[in-house]
């Protein structure tokens, strides 16, 4: 059966703020039971969650906000973004709303980066986390094949590069990281685009991307965080994505002991939007299990 998903207008209008060190932040949250926290990936923000919302909020608390330079949220210039402090930004959040206990996250692309820092987190005692789900993102450096436009956002040129990206440049690159069946649609791209264009968001991208070489920083972190086990985990993962696709599944299964992974074929590396119904399958089927 076809979710329904959720027309950005509505999506914006259910939105929430709270601050967080002096920066506005958008956030949504919805149904009732076990706290699970979406996290959305680069460069788009929460609304990527609309298909699976209404579904998961039938069975659970979910709680997602755009991350810092991200969607609805502040985009601060001159600002040093790091993946530390959006798992700072997901900490205060859960906080703003009084969740203190066990808690599932769900992530996908960057958001796999701020999951896996909180699972490391979760080892030293500073939160609790009951399960965590991976979709497609860089987990290990090692397999993290980033577009052109990323390496350029990476380079000196990564200012100029940022203020000429544009919805052009958003329809190429999601063309080429997308399945071939599974391509969005011309008004996907616009909401994308719009959550992107936000607050001039391509001005903050140059910015936002120095969470490609802080993975390789935290990577022995992160992978033992992965490693020691007691958090159930899964990915899903669209096989055929360039960036995150099945090489990065072989990768995980190489390293995470008893691995537990679904691969979708002919699905890129925006599951949740491309195959949303696969996803919650998947998903459920995971927290039944536990």
């Amino acid at each position: 059966m076809a979710l329904p998903g959720i027309a950005l207008a509505q999506w914006r209008a259910q939105g929430q703020g709270f601050d967080f060190r002096g920066h506005a932040i958008r956030y949504w949250t919805a149904g009732e039971g076990e706290p699970l926290l979406l996290i959305h990936g680069f460069p788009t923000a929460s609304w990527d969650w609309h298909y699976l919302w209404q579904a998961l909020a039938q069975r659970y608390r979910v709680i997602a906000c755009d991350m810092l330079g991200f969607g609805d949220s502040a985009k601060p210039r001159g600002h040093a973004y790091s993946l530390l402090e959006q798992a700072d930004l997901q900490q205060a959040l859960l906080a703003h709303l009084g969740v203190d206990g066990p808690l599932h996250v769900l992530a996908h692309d960057y958001g796999d980066s701020v999951a896996q820092e909180l699972l490391a987190r979760h080892h030293q005692g500073r939160i609790q986390l009951a399960s965590c789900v991976f979709l497609n993102g860089g987990l290990f450096p090692e397999t993290h094949h980033p577009v052109l436009v990323q390496k350029l956002l990476l380079s000196p040129l990564g200012p100029l590069i940022g203020k000429l990206f544009s919805r052009n440049s958003l329809a190429a690159n999601f063309a080429k990281v997308f399945g071939p069946q599974t391509q969005p649609s011309a008004q996907e791209l616009d909401d994308f685009w719009q959550l992107i264009a936000h607050n001039d968001g391509p001005g903050v991208m140059h910015r936002l991307i120095r969470y490609m070489p802080e993975r390789r920083v935290q990577r022995e972190r992160w992978v033992a965080a992965m490693q020691r086990g007691g958090v159930p985990l899964r990915v899903i993962d669209g096989a055929v994505d360039p960036i995150s696709g099945a090489h990065m599944v072989a990768r995980y299964r190489e390293l995470i002991p008893a691995p537990d992974t679904v691969l979708l074929p002919g699905i890129g590396h925006y599951p949740q939007t491309e195959a949303p119904e696969q996803v919650l399958e998947h998903y459920l089927a995971f927290r039944q299990g536990l």
